[in-house]
């Protein structure tokens, strides 16, 4: 198996490289990953400009770092920069978590939707925690799994979003299949300087969980447990098509 890995925190951190550890002995790997930290990037893609893709040669494998989105990283990976396509992409291990409102901005999490969306399994991993030690745990985890699809696949449209306690990994609690949970509003922006005309903020921290019972990423994670949640890209109501479907009925051109 050849698996592309990728991340948002860039190509020199410590989550990347205890996955590669952890993998390069199962699986033929490849890394294209961002020059700097672009966390928070989201799906988005670089277009109307070059994208410069620099090779790291002081690695045991084949290895990229990209001036570019996590987006960019798995597009220019699986649509032509490397000599074979990949069989999948891992992308993390992100600094921090990824649970609930988070998968809507995480570049972690962007990763393995472009990957799927170019049809690649794929999964995004995240170490749960505020001082992050166990990166050896997460990857663990995800080389277990990856053995577990091997010879039991799920579905091609899932994306497995994994979140991991920053745990030893003998004290994780299992593994639970879980839903995206919510969180309250982000916090208020913080003011900072002012020059002349121009003011300066900082986005504010994200809020606290607001959904967060048993059965949600959040719950699952501060018990202890491991949590998988598997992501679809259809983001439709359907709940709500024949709602709308009278209300658009009423709209007249």
């Amino acid at each position: 198996m050849k698996i592309l890995l990728s991340n948002d925190d860039g190509y020199r951190a410590p989550g990347l490289a205890a996955l590669a550890r952890a993998l390069e002995d199962i699986a033929e790997l490849v890394v294209m990953a961002p020059s700097t930290d672009r966390s928070c990037a989201s799906s988005s893609l670089t277009v109307r400009q070059s994208i410069a893709v620099h090779r790291v040669a002081e690695t045991s494998h084949e290895s990229y770092h990209v001036e570019g989105t996590p987006g960019d990283c798995v597009h220019l990976a699986v649509n032509g920069v490397l000599d074979s396509r990949p069989d999948m992409v891992v992308s993390g291990i992100n600094a921090g978590a990824n649970l609930g409102d988070d998968v809507i901005y995480s570049g972690t999490v962007a990763a393995a939707i472009e990957g799927r969306f170019l049809g690649l399994p794929a999964i995004a991993v995240s170490l749960v925690g505020y001082h992050l030690t166990h990166y050896d745990t997460a990857a663990r985890v995800v080389r277990e799994m990856l053995g577990t699809l091997a010879v039991n696949p799920l579905p091609n449209d899932i994306i497995l979003n994994i979140n991991v306690p920053d745990l030893p990994y003998a004290e994780l609690k299992g593994v639970y299949a879980t839903r995206c949970g919510a969180r309250h509003q982000s916090q208020p922006v913080v003011t900072g300087s002012d020059e002349g005309d121009t003011r300066y903020f900082t986005i504010g921290p994200s809020g606290a969980e607001a959904d967060a019972g048993p059965g949600t990423d959040f719950h699952a994670v501060a018990a202890g447990r491991v949590s998988v949640t598997p992501l679809h890209i259809d983001m439709t109501r359907y709940s709500h098509m024949t709602e709308v479907a009278q209300w658009v009925s009423g709209v007249r051109l």
